[in-house]
């Protein structure tokens, strides 16, 4: 039995930390984990729906059956560069993402003593690696090219430098003959 004030059941995630954001990359051979525990779940759901709602507005499934695991799985294993080979219509975008898990009330499933609240807490972040390109066939900074740019001056502001420069000596010069 479930008492009527109890605690809705909770996610607790084990894998990755919720400290910080994780960065992960979309490339070959390369899973994701997600892991958690369950807190004063006193019903089991029959499955829980995983996944992944990113800052662009599309919500993309996570795992390998579109999103719905067993309701006691404690782990998803997701593997980011399958999906987008096979979603090319809709890939991943390098951006930010919420982890979103729930059973069947939803994501927006009003918490119930006994039962899994749905769960919005972890963020991470996926990224495509750049091809590697060697120096010697024309690598180049790409965040480096323009910083010289901003250092340039303006004659006109050399001459404005110059005479604030002309003026505060010329203070401090009759200031010491003042002093003395």
């Amino acid at each position: 039995s479930i008492a009527p004030n109890g605690d809705p059941g909770e996610i607790v995630y084990t894998q990755p930390p919720l400290q910080s954001t994780s960065y992960y990359k979309i490339a070959q051979g390369e899973y994701i984990t997600f892991g958690w525990n369950f807190t004063n779940v006193a019903v089991t759901p029959t499955a829980i729906t995983v996944s992944a709602a990113c800052d662009n507005g599309n919500t993309y499934p996570v795992g390998p059956s579109d999103g719905i695991i067993a309701g006691n799985a404690q782990s998803v294993v997701w593997y980011p560069y399958g999906y987008q080979s096979a979603n090319p219509g809709l890939p991943l975008a390098q951006a930010e993402y919420t982890l979103l898990v729930f059973a069947q009330g939803g994501p927006s499933a009003i918490p119930s003593p006994g039962y899994l609240a749905p769960n919005s807490q972890l963020r991470f972040a996926l990224y495509t690696p750049q091809p590697y390109t060697p120096l010697a066939s024309g690598w180049q900074c790409a965040g480096c090219g323009g910083a010289l740019e901003q250092f340039k001056a303006h004659p006109a502001s050399i001459a404005l430098l110059t005479t604030l420069l002309v003026i505060f000596l010329s203070g401090f010069t009759t200031l010491r003959r003042v002093w003395d």
